[in-house]
């Protein structure tokens, strides 16, 4: 009787475990469902209302007050002129950061102080760089509102990300690898340079891209800093003004026109397709390292 009454207990132990199971799934398959959908209906949106619009007089065209004449080109080829500052140049200080705090600085208090601070860095609104930026870069520094100054205040910006991105890839290099290497008398360089950045690029890379794609995507820096919308002409060095897409997409938006905002969707299509490029790129420099290592 005693087993039997354990069975039961079993039993119904397992169909109320198995019911807690079975909602849970059905609520998370609910959660992805309703993202996709919403995923879906915005990309319908976008794209019939850029069908008509997106063509090589588009890419070709400045921004017009007349929408069928409206193009992106200055947006497109300023933000390659932004990616061309904020590129080197956050990866060179964030994975620099990187290597410093997990491969050489000490373990103690300040160490943790400085971590804590990048962490929490990641999670400021993006407008207190533009402010920061607008202080620092274009007053004091005099550089106005160009190319440099926008490059090094959207840098501020994806720094801590990928600083936390390249931490977590190098801290994810096995110490086995580090103590072969010595074992072999490599200096602590040669190892860093040798096992534990090839290792760990798939993740750096990872992290980067992302982040770089948020600084090519964001607008809320270059409003503070003054960056035109309207441009009709193209910039020669990085001390030029320049506009961005967002921006001119952000412009659109703003225009009473209803065809504006056609050309508005087709400015988010040309954006959505360089992102893609970006992380496309990332898959497959990453996949091409991970076969290696």
């Amino acid at each position: 009787m005693g087993k039997l009454i354990d069975k039961q207990r079993v039993v119904q132990h397992m169909n109320g475990r198995l019911l807690r199971n079975n909602v849970l799934k059905f609520l998370f398959f609910l959660a992805t469902l309703f993202g996709l959908i919403v995923l879906v209906v915005l990309l319908y949106r976008i794209l019939t209302q850029a069908i008509g619009w997106l063509n090589l007089d588009f890419l070709n065209n400045f921004p017009s007050r007349r929408p069928e004449n409206a193009g992106i080109k200055a947006g497109l080829v300023g933000s390659l002129w932004l990616m061309v500052i904020v590129a080197p140049v956050s990866l060179i200080l964030g994975v620099g950061t990187a290597i410093y705090l997990e491969e050489y600085a000490k373990k103690n208090r300040f160490t943790d102080f400085i971590q804590t601070n990048i962490s929490n860095l990641a999670g400021v609104p993006s407008i207190v760089f533009g402010l920061l930026g607008l202080t620092i870069f274009v007053r004091e520094l005099n550089l106005g509102r160009s190319i440099l100054a926008a490059g090094l205040t959207m840098s501020l910006l994806v720094l801590p990300v990928i600083v936390v991105a390249a931490q977590e890839a190098i801290r994810a290099v096995p110490n086995q690898l580090r103590e072969a290497s010595y074992g072999m008398g490599a200096t602590k360089w040669q190892t860093i340079y040798r096992i534990v950045l090839p290792a760990s690029i798939p993740g750096i890379l990872t992290g980067s891209i992302l982040a770089l794609s948020r600084a090519i995507g964001e607008t809320a820096p270059l409003v503070v800093l003054g960056i035109p919308t309207f441009l009709a002409y193209l910039p020669r060095g990085i001390l030029d003004t320049f506009t961005v897409m967002p921006m001119q997409i952000y412009n659109w938006t703003s225009r009473p026109q209803a065809d504006f905002q056609n050309v508005a969707a087709a400015g988010i299509v040309v954006l959505l397709v360089v992102l893609i490029f970006m992380n496309s790129i990332a898959i497959f420099i990453r996949n091409k390292f991970q076969k290696r290592y």
